[in-house]
């Protein structure tokens, strides 16, 4: 038996036909797909305290389903007490089902756990077609135990999509689910 994310089949089957019909592409495919998810989150008490980095990985690697790498800095400064080359925020970047599977628990499960939710912003386009989006709590994830989180922090969550324009994109996004804010 061969598994197949819900949401990959719900591209192929409804999402490339809505945009070749809205945005009149003469082929399959033109309609713009996701290519990668990147999940990336600052952890600067790590300066002070080595552990803080493998907390962020253990979530992080729980939250995605992939092993989280840390990301290191490039210079010294010493205004933040920061040395070359030390562990200050953790990265994923997610691809193909891994992806997919990411993206239907963070729309179906996560996004619906906010405080006060109202939508999305819809101003977190970069002009190329790719969204980010800021989630102030990692706990609005089911995959993380609120008794074991030593520290609440954020994350980014940036969508990496081949879409040329931010208007093909965003209806990319709402297409597959993410609620935006109506204004």
């Amino acid at each position: 038996m061969n598994y197949t994310p819900r949401l990959k089949e719900k591209y192929r089957k409804e999402i490339v036909s809505n945009l070749q019909d809205r945005f009149s592409y003469k082929s399959p495919m033109q309609v713009p797909r996701l290519l990668k998810i990147c999940v990336n989150q600052g952890v600067g008490d790590a300066v002070s305290d080595k552990k803080m980095i493998e907390y962020a990985i253990t979530e992080m690697s729980n939250i995605t389903g992939q092993k989280a790498v840390p990301t290191r800095s490039k210079k010294d400064i010493s205004n933040f007490k920061l040395r070359k080359d030390v562990a200050i925020g953790v990265r994923v970047t997610l691809r193909h089902d891994v992806m997919y599977e990411f993206l239907d628990r963070l729309v179906s499960l996560a996004l619906p756990r906010i405080r006060d939710f109202k939508g999305i912003n819809n101003k977190g386009f970069d002009g190329r077609g790719n969204y980010t989006l800021g989630v102030t709590e990692q706990i609005i994830f089911p995959e993380i135990d609120i008794d074991k989180v030593n520290k609440i922090t954020g994350m980014d969550i940036t969508f990496v999509t081949s879409a040329q324009t931010d208007d093909e994109a965003f209806h990319l996004l709402k297409e597959f689910g993410i609620p935006f804010k109506t204004n």
